[in-house]
């Protein structure tokens, strides 16, 4: 993706070329951090223009295994 320059508005045509890419990379398992590095952009406005093509957004992190703690209880973070 091209860099976009600070402050410049994205709107019209390069807003909808923008939008296309971002979610194609970002549903091929891209981060929103990533994307934001990339085209030079803040984390809020990937995360904003993803929310406006009606993304759905992936939990944060990933998956986490279950770990028994010490007691034998399960949980997410084995406490």
């Amino acid at each position: 993706m091209t860099q976009l320059r600070k402050g410049k508005r994205v709107s019209g045509d390069l807003r909808a070329e923008v939008q296309r890419s971002l979610v194609e990379q970002y549903e091929a398992g891209a981060s929103i951090r990533s994307l934001a590095a990339d085209c030079g952009r803040s984390y809020g406005f990937v995360q904003g223009v993803l929310k406006d093509a009606g993304v759905e957004f992936r939990s944060r992190g990933g998956s986490r295994p279950l770990v028994k703690n010490s007691a034998g209880a399960q949980g997410a973070h084995g406490r």
